[in-house]
C-alpha cells in the first residue's frame, strides 16, 4: 500500500515537500496538497511584487511538482473549517503543515487601529489580487504616505507606489487595483527605518530598483546615511554605497518623491477618525547595541501608514503552537506523531524562496525515518468525509481554468499575459465553467 501524505498548504513550502516526498521516498508515495485558496502557489502568487516576474516565473517550477501523477492538489480545504486534525490523521499516514507567515507584526504604539494604519501584508495582497482583500479596499487619496520598515516587502511596496499605473500595466496586477492606482494623488512616500543603512534588511537588487525609477526622485539625508566602521559584508557595502549616493544628489522634479528616512522610530500614530500624521523619534544605538530614542522628535503629515516590520504565522486549530517564537515547536520538522511541519510555520520568517527547498527536505527525511516499516492507514477516507461535508474541492484542471480566464481577461483589456481575476467569486466561476 502506497504511504499517503496530506500536505496543508500549496505555497513554496508546501509544494517542495510534496516534491520531496516523491522524490525522498523509497516505496510508492500518494500526496495531497490541501490548500483553502482555489489557487496553488501561496506568496509566489501572493506575495511577489508584479513586476518582478522573473521572481514569479518560479510557479513554472512549481507547477511540474503539482502535475507529477504522484500528486494532487485539491483547492479551497480549510483546516478547521471543513477538515480536523484528526479528520487528516484517521485519512493520511502522514500530515505536514506549510502554511507559511500570513500576518504583519504591530508595532505596537498609540493609533496603530486608526483607519489608515494598515499592514503592508493587507496592502501587498491588495495590488496582488488575493480574495481574501476587496479591491476596493484602498483608495490612495493621501499626498503622503509612509512606510515602516526597510525590507525587500518594504521596498516592493513603495516601488509600486511610486509607479505610474502605465508603468503596470502589462503586470497581472486586477484592473480594478490598477485603476485605483490610476487615481492616486499620493505625492511624497516615506520608508522609515529605526536603525541605520548597515542594519537594513532589503537586498542590493532591490535597492537599486529604487534609484531607476522614472516618475520619483529617491532621496536620502547625508546626516542618516553615515556609517560607522567599514567592515560589512559586500551585501550591506554595496547598500551604504547606494544609499550614499542618493544622498549626494539632487532631486530632478520628478512627479512623486520617495524619502528613504534612517534612525527613525514611530512612537505614535496621530489622528482622531483615520491617520493624519505620524510622530518619530530620532535614534541611536546604546552601548549594548539597543536602539534606544534621542528625545528628538518630528511629525510627517502622512494620511495612510503601512506597517512592514516583518511576518508572522498564526495557530492552526488543533495544532501545537509557540506564541514566544510564532512557530509550530518541531524536531527536525517532527512535531508529534505523524505531524509534521515545513516553511515558515516551522522556522519562522527567515531566508528566500528557495531555503524552502532544503527546509523541506529534511523534514521529509524526518517523516519517512519515522513512518518506515510502520502500519499504513487505508487511503481514499479524504474524498468521502468531504462530500459527505459537501465540499467539493477545486482540481488542478480546474486551477488551470482560472489561469485560462486571466489570460483572456488579459488580452481582452490589452495587457501582459495574464491579469489576475479579483474575488473569490469570479475564481469559482472560472473554475467551475
Amino acid at each position: 500500500m502506497a504511504l499517503h501524505v496530506a500536505v496543508i498548504g500549496s505555497g513554496p513550502a508546501g509544494i517542495y515537500t510534496a516534491e520531496a516526498l516523491v522524490k525522498q521516498s523509497a516505496e510508492p508515495v500518494q500526496v495531497d496538497v490541501l490548500e483553502r485558496l482555489p489557487t496553488p502557489y501561496g506568496l509566489v502568487r501572493y506575495g511577489v511584487a508584479p513586476d518582478h516576474t522573473s521572481i514569479k516565473s518560479i510557479a513554472n517550477y512549481l507547477r511540474k511538482v503539482l502535475e507529477l501523477p504522484e500528486v494532487r492538489f485539491l483547492g479551497g480545504v480549510t483546516l478547521g473549517a471543513h477538515v480536523s486534525v484528526e479528520d487528516l490523521l484517521s485519512a493520511y499516514d502522514a500530515v505536514v503543515y506549510c502554511t507559511g507567515a500570513m500576518v504583519d507584526r504591530r508595532l505596537g504604539i498609540p493609533g496603530e487601529d486608526l483607519p489608515g494604519s494598515v499592514a503592508a501584508t493587507d496592502f501587498v495582497n491588495w495590488y496582488c489580487g488575493h480574495p481574501d482583500v476587496d479591491s476596493g479596499m484602498f483608495t490612495l487619496d493621501s499626498p503622503e504616505i509612509a512606510v515602516i520598515g526597510v525590507g525587500n516587502v518594504a521596498v516592493d511596496v513603495v516601488r509600486v507606489l511610486a509607479k505610474t499605473s502605465e508603468e503596470l500595466k502589462a503586470t497581472d496586477v486586477p484592473h480594478d487595483v490598477l485603476e485605483r492606482l490610476e487615481e492616486s494623488q499620493v505625492k511624497a512616500i516615506h520608508m522609515v527605518g529605526r536603525r541605520g543603512p548597515e542594519h537594513a534588511k532589503f537586498t542590493l537588487k532591490e535597492l537599486r530598483e529604487l534609484g531607476e525609477l522614472a516618475n520619483a526622485d529617491v532621496c536620502v539625508r547625508p546626516e542618516e546615511a553615515v556609517v560607522l566602521g567599514v567592515d560589512f559584508p559586500r551585501q550591506i557595502q554595496g547598500n551604504i554605497k547606494v544609499l550614499q549616493s542618493w544622498a549626494a544628489r539632487e532631486p530632478v522634479g520628478r512627479p512623486r518623491r520617495l524619502d528613504v528616512r534612517f534612525w527613525m522610530r514611530p512612537v505614535e500614530i496621530l489622528g482622531t477618525e483615520r491617520v493624519e500624521g505620524l510622530k518619530l523619534e530620532r535614534t541611536r544605538l546604546s552601548e549594548e547595541g539597543r536602539v534606544v530614542g534621542t528625545g528628538e522628535f518630528e511629525t510627517l503629515p502622512v494620511g495612510m501608514v503601512l506597517r512592514s516590520v516583518g511576518y508572522q504565522s498564526v495557530p492552526l486549530p488543533g495544532v501545537p503552537f509557540s506564541e514566544s517564537t510564532m512557530t509550530v515547536p518541531n524536531e527536525a520538522g517532527r512535531v508529534r506523531e505523524r505531524e509534521y511541519v515545513a516553511g515558515w510555520l516551522k522556522r519562522g520568517p527567515t531566508g528566500v524562496i528557495g531555503t524552502n527547498k532544503s527546509d523541506a527536505a529534511e523534514t521529509v527525511r524526518t517523516l519517512l525515518a519515522d513512518l518506515e516499516g510502520g502500519e499504513r492507514v487505508p487511503d481514499g477516507g479524504i474524498d468521502a468525509l468531504l462530500a459527505s461535508r459537501e465540499v467539493r474541492p477545486v482540481t488542478y484542471e480546474e486551477w488551470q481554468g482560472i489561469e485560462t480566464a486571466e489570460s483572456e481577461l488579459a488580452k481582452s483589456l490589452g495587457r501582459g499575459e495574464r491579469v489576475k481575476l479579483a474575488g473569490l467569486e469570479a475564481m469559482l466561476r472560472a473554475c467551475r465553467s
